[in-house]
């Protein structure tokens, strides 16, 4: 008898997901997804999603989840965490959400020390709510609110949360990974992993941050997506492990 050497993860459902084509929301999705079951946390999680194109993320896993206002998921989670220290506590939010209205929420979860984790999804624009130019659009992008580019003398530069969320002195784990490449999605799952493993063994914040594409908003091809995301946000947003809870020793 042949021994299976692929199943499908538990913790997504079979539903059809409405993600536009070449969204990469379905693989980090499925990453996450593979991460509970790997980790048995499936039957023990609950996930929040707040407003953006991830709003339905509770059709797509298996596990309970939450739905909270724009920007407010790291203040859902923390109450539930909080209330229930057992559970497994994840946030999935994007850019325009947690760089923008929720800016305030993250930083103050992160510098608490709150234990849950989030998964940053920067696709460097508002996907869902019409393709504006969000705290992540890169300098000279265009979007529907900076349709000759993205001029950074009036607007600043893009924010990079995991370099702002690493100066915080409270312990904390955060990386930035990509899914545009194959090799990309392998490290992410890992990075994605060891945010969950610090979570389960009680040790501090995680926040992983997934460069993202939004083939639709940028009006590109879904090929040429991935392209634009290894040329033009990767080099300013750079891959790698920011903090780790054994660098940070309480003063």
């Amino acid at each position: 008898m042949a021994e299976a050497i692929f199943k499908r993860t538990e913790s997504i459902s079979t539903k059809v997901m409405h993600y536009c084509p070449g969204c990469t929301h379905g693989i980090i999705h499925r990453l996450v997804g593979e991460v509970l079951d790997e980790l048995g946390l499936r039957e023990n999680t609950v996930g929040v999603a707040p407003v953006g194109c991830s709003v339905l993320a509770y059709n797509y896993f298996t596990c309970d989840f939450q739905e909270a206002a724009h920007g407010r998921a790291p203040a859902l989670a923390t109450g539930i965490k909080r209330v229930r220290p057992d559970l497994t506590v994840f946030t999935y939010q994007g850019d325009g959400d947690l760089a923008s209205i929720g800016t305030a929420e993250i930083i103050h979860a992160a510098n608490r020390g709150e234990k849950f984790t989030t998964i940053f999804v920067n696709n460097a624009i508002y996907g869902m709510t019409g393709g504006q130019m969000a705290p992540t659009t890169m300098p000279g992008q265009r979007t529907t609110t900076s349709p000759v580019g993205r001029n950074t003398d009036a607007t600043g530069m893009p924010m990079k949360v995991c370099e702002l969320l690493s100066a915080l002195v409270t312990p904390a784990y955060i990386a930035r990974v990509t899914v545009a490449t194959s090799r990309g999605i392998v490290d992410a799952k890992k990075k994605i992993k060891q945010a969950f493993q610090y979570q389960k063994e009680g040790r501090c914040f995680s926040l992983v941050e997934v460069l993202s594409t939004c083939p639709t908003n940028w009006g590109l091809t879904p090929v040429a997506s991935l392209g634009w995301v290894n040329s033009n946000m990767q080099p300013y947003y750079p891959l790698g492990v920011f903090k780790t809870p054994e660098e940070v020793k309480h003063v």
